[in-house]
């Protein structure tokens, strides 16, 4: 698993960390039960403070993403597809509140926006 990290980024370090994470176990590169470096290799891998890390570890264990055995390190856990597709709709929701915020003041219809919107979608689904 390859982590890049963007110092031009508004993202907090933490938090790009966590989505690289995510992202990783969305697309199956890390599978449950996988072992994570260790906060400290990361970091060191990083070059990046090690409470950085351990906050985006600390964050990914509170959201379900990963579990953390003593003595053992962090590792995947139990992928729980639902919460992964909530997450990503919630991110879409936010993009179609923009859309349909910039429709109204522009004046566009739904009609259009749907139309756009399959014909950018695809006809193959």
């Amino acid at each position: 698993m390859d982590i890049i990290i963007s110092n031009s980024s508004n993202q907090p370090i933490f938090e790009q960390i966590k989505q690289a994470i995510k992202k990783a176990i969305a697309t199956n590169e890390l599978k449950e039960n996988e072992i994570l470096p260790s906060i400290r290799n990361l970091a060191q891998d990083l070059r990046i403070s090690v409470m950085t890390v351990k906050r985006a570890y600390d964050e990914l264990e509170q959201e379900g993403f990963i579990k953390t055995i003593h003595g053992k390190g962090s590792l995947v856990a139990a992928k729980n597809i639902e919460l992964l597709k909530e997450e990503q709709m919630k991110e879409i929701e936010k993009y179609i509140d923009k859309i349909v915020l910039i429709s109204k003041t522009s004046n566009i219809s739904k009609k259009e926006i749907l139309e756009t919107f399959e014909y950018l979608f695809g006809e193959d689904e």
